[in-house]
């Protein structure tokens, strides 16, 4: 039982057989030129997205100072009340 379908255009190992490269021989150069407009434009855009974001400065854009942080206190956790035991009820 074959995993994948037989197909009139492909022989017994799955190779392109004349019937195929004849039906495609049409539209190859169409689909080429389709490919390569395609390749051209993305590449395009993407050039043209480069370029236009290299160009800013932000000069104007305000950097906020580095916030002020408090001393730092060793050994004592925010957690502990000072003075409250609870020995039993």
């Amino acid at each position: 039982m074959p995993v994948i379908p037989r197909s009139s255009y492909y022989d017994k190992h799955y190779k392109q057989s004349a019937a195929l490269i004849r039906a495609r021989r049409p539209y190859l150069v169409k689909n080429l030129l389709t490919g390569a407009a395609i390749f051209t434009f993305t590449i395009g855009v993407y050039a043209f997205t480069i370029r236009a974001v290299s160009q800013d400065e932000f000069e104007d854009v305000k950097v906020p100072d580095a916030p002020v942080q408090p001393p730092h206190t060793p050994n004592v956790s925010p957690n502990r009340s000072s003075g409250s035991t609870s020995i039993g009820a």
